[in-house]
């Protein structure tokens, strides 16, 4: 109990990319547990500069019981700025602790685990509400979780016809179509934000910090949402929609797109239910209405999934250990 284990990032992508099935089975599984009340997840907490306000670092501590019974915390960056200077915007570590002793187990890179986790929490949703075949995807945003979630998408059950995207920066736009056609197979049409909006399943993945979708916008019955980004969707559109969370208390702050909703109605009433009810069949979903999935990004799925790209590096030889690292 006195070792430290420490994995680095290229080892942690290389056992993401060959787990991508069994982290949506973690990820789905955290959701189940979430909802039936095993996992402890405190409010993340924001470290904001005033000096640069499109930055943050976030810090998310959570426990998780089941079969995993370990806490941790996740401390992770958003500097847009870095896009700039040719490197992630993200960047991330985990730090995990054994539950019996409270002891530190290991320090997981954790860029790529918070990337998988969100991908496949959107694709576990899309499995759940794209229904049919031949489903169109509209990308808006085409970062790395863009990408990730692309992967995810081609990985699961949701049968993927065509795929458009949608960015500011053209030049960005066309780098994505390559590195998606190139890495997962699959054709990307750059296109314009309208067109991206009238997919299927619409993808939102940008770092925007307000709404910039027209309030007037209303998407069609049976489309579905993945509301990544958290802050893309005006009210207006939250409240014409069927709404999915994957935490309410947590989702509905920090100004996300469903907190502006329930300022503009001061109700929760537009909420329909979680992911997680979903998943264990306490909830149903009405006809009639697009469907949009909000999910602020819950500290119990990176200590699920970080749990599990430890011990499979521990397996494989990929992790550095310690000796003696606590006197």
């Amino acid at each position: 109990m006195s070792d430290f284990i420490v994995v680095a990032g290229p080892d942690i992508a290389d056992i993401l990319r060959g787990d991508k099935a069994e982290v949506r089975d973690i990820v789905a599984s955290t959701y189940r547990l979430h909802d039936a009340g095993d996992t402890i997840n405190p409010d993340s907490y924001f470290l904001r500069f005033p000096h640069k306000p499109d930055s943050r670092v976030i810090a998310l501590p959570a426990y998780i019981g089941a079969g995993v019974n370990r806490m941790g915390i996740k401390w992770i960056s958003s500097f847009p700025d870095n896009l700039s200077r040719g490197i992630p915007r993200a960047s991330a570590v985990l730090i995990l602790n054994d539950f019996e002793t409270g002891r530190p187990l290991a320090c997981l890179e954790s860029a790529h685990i918070s990337a998988a986790r969100t991908a496949a929490s959107a694709a576990v949703a899309a499995e759940q509400l794209c229904r049919g075949t031949g489903i169109t995807v509209g990308v808006v945003g085409t970062g790395v979780i863009a990408s990730t979630v692309l992967d995810h998408l081609h990985s699961s059950t949701v049968d993927i016809a065509d795929v458009v995207a949608h960015d500011l920066d053209h030049e960005r736009v066309t780098g994505f179509a390559e590195q998606v056609r190139a890495e997962i197979g699959l054709d990307v049409a750059p296109v314009g934000l309208n067109t991206a909006l009238k997919a299927d399943l619409v993808v939102f993945a940008t770092t925007a910090g307000e709404p910039y979708v027209a309030a007037d916008h209303r998407f069609a019955p049976g489309q579905v949402v993945l509301n990544i980004s958290l802050r893309d969707l005006p009210p207006e559109v939250i409240l014409a929609s069927t709404n999915l969370v994957d935490d309410v208390e947590h989702c509905l702050k920090a100004n996300t797109s469903p907190h502006l909703a329930e300022q503009a109605t001061g109700s929760r009433e537009f909420i329909h239910g979680t992911l997680g009810g979903l998943l264990n069949g306490t909830v149903a979903l009405p006809d009639g209405k697009p469907v949009v999935f909000s999910p602020f990004g819950l500290g119990v799925l990176d200590i699920a999934v970080g749990s599990h790209v430890m011990d499979r590096a521990l397996e494989t030889g990929k992790a550095t250990v310690i000796n003696r690292f606590i006197g």
